[in-house]
C-alpha cells in the first residue's frame, strides 16, 4: 500500500523529507535513506502505509520500558526498512530489506482499524511501533496513534532517536512513551557503525523530554566499540543532567548481522556499566538480555527497598499506584 507522506515539503522541484534527521533532499524517482520514501512527481510517497513485517502481543519490558504501565502487554508492530544502517542490527532482515532489494517492501495490509482493534481484542493498554524504525513511517504510525488515542490506548516509539522537532510536535498528543537508543556517545561510532550522527539524537532526548513524554533510554555495549568507562560515565552524565529519574538500560550485544566476529558482551562489563550510572546519581539503572533479578529489579531511591521485582519478562510490582509501600516515596514513571 502506498500513501502521500505528508511530513516533507516541496523545494525547487525537489522534495525534503522532514520525518527524521537525515534531511533527505529527494529529485524525481528518488529514495530517502530508509529505503520507503520516494519522490513521484509532486509528492512524497511512503510505501509501506499498512504493510505489517512484524506484529506480536510483547510484554512491555521487552520495549524495554520498567516504568510505564509494567506489567502488561503491549500490541507491537513494525513495517520494512530504516534511516538508519547499524552494523550490529538485530532485525537487519526487516530494516534493510528495501535497501539490499531494490527498493521492494513486503508485509500484511492492515490498516489502522484493524490494528487498534486487535489492542482491543487482546487487551492491550499500548501499541509499540517497533522491529523497525518507526518514524520512517510516520504517517502509518500518526493514523494508528490518533485512532488508539480516541479508543483509551496509549502508543508507544522505540526509536533511535532521528525524529525532527516537527514530527515530535505533530505526534505530541497521541505518544505517550519513547524508548530511545542512545547507542555511543561518540560521532564517529554513529557516522561509521549506523550511517547517522550523534548530536541529532541528543536533541531528540532533550526536547521529548522537554516536551512531557515519558522516556527511558538504552544503550547496547559492543565490546571494542562503545565500552570504555569514559564513554559509559559520558553516557549516564548526560542522562542524569536532564533528570536522574529517567531509566537507563544497559543491553547487552550477541553477535548480529555485519558483528558476527565480535564477542557477547562480558557480564563483568555490564556490571560496571551499572556501577558507574549509580556513581553517576542515577535512579534507575538497568541490565537488559542478561537476566539477573538484583539488576534488573527497581529499588525506591529514598529507602533502598526493592519495590518492582524483575527476572526475566516475570515481575511482581509491590508499588502502590507508585508509591513505595516501606517508606511513601512517589517513584517517577507512568504507573497506571
Amino acid at each position: 500500500m502506498r500513501a502521500i507522506a505528508w511530513l516533507s515539503e516541496k523545494r525547487n522541484g525537489k522534495i525534503l523529507c522532514k520525518a527524521c534527521s537525515q534531511r533527505c533532499l529527494l529529485g524525481e524517482g528518488e529514495y530517502g535513506k530508509c529505503g520507503v520514501r520516494v519522490k513521484e512527481g509532486d509528492n512524497l510517497y511512503l510505501t509501506v502505509y499498512g504493510l505489517v513485517s512484524a506484529i506480536n502481543v510483547d510484554p512491555i519490558e521487552k520495549k524495554p520500558l520498567y516504568h510505564f504501565l509494567p506489567s502488561t502487554n503491549s500490541l507491537s508492530i513494525g513495517t520494512v526498512g530504516c534511516n538508519f544502517s547499524c552494523q550490529f542490527c538485530q532485525n537487519w532482515e526487516i530494516s534493510q530489506y528495501p535497501k539490499t532489494h531494490h527498493h521492494e517492501v513486503f508485509g500484511k495490509e492492515l490498516s489502522p482499524e484493524d490494528i487498534v482493534r486487535l489492542a482491543e481484542l487482546y487487551k492491550t493498554p499500548s501499541i509499540s511501533y517497533t522491529y523497525n524504525e518507526p518514524v520512517i513511517f510516520f504517517e502509518f504510525a500518526y493514523d494508528v496513534m490518533k485512532l488508539a488515542k480516541e479508543r483509551g490506548i496509549r502508543n508507544i516509539f522505540v526509536t533511535s532517536g532521528y525524529e525532527t522537532e516537527e514530527a515530535i510536535d505533530i505526534a505530541l498528543p497521541y505518544l505517550d512513551a519513547m524508548n530511545v537508543d542512545l547507542k555511543s556517545f561518540s560521532d564517529d561510532f554513529y557516522r561509521n557503525i549506523c550511517g547517522a550522527r550523534l548530536k541529532p539524537v541528543l536533541r531528540t532526548i532533550e526536547y521529548a523530554f522537554k516536551k512531557g513524554i515519558w522516556i527511558e533510554i538504552t544503550t547496547l555495549l559492543i565490546p571494542g566499540y562503545n565500552d570504555t568507562d569514559e564513554e559509559i560515565r559520558q553516557i549516564a552524565r548526560f542522562i542524569a543532567g536532564l533528570s536522574k529519574d529517567i531509566p537507563w538500560h544497559i543491553s547487552r550485544f550477541f553477535p548480529a548481522y555485519r558483528m558476527l566476529h565480535v564477542p557477547p558482551t562480558p557480564v563483568s562489563s555490564l556490571k560496571k556499566a551499572y556501577e558507574i550510572g549509580k556513581e553517576e546519581g542515577l535512579n534507575f539503572v538497568y541490565v537488559g538480555n542478561y537476566w539477573n533479578e538484583d539488576l534488573e529489579s527497581t529499588y525506591c531511591p529514598n529507602c533502598g527497598k526493592k519495590v518492582i521485582e524483575r527476572f526475566g519478562y516475570s515481575t511482581r510490582n509491590h508499588l502502590r499506584e507508585g508509591r513505595c509501600p516501606n517508606c511513601g516515596y512517589q517513584l517517577k514513571g507512568v504507573w497506571q
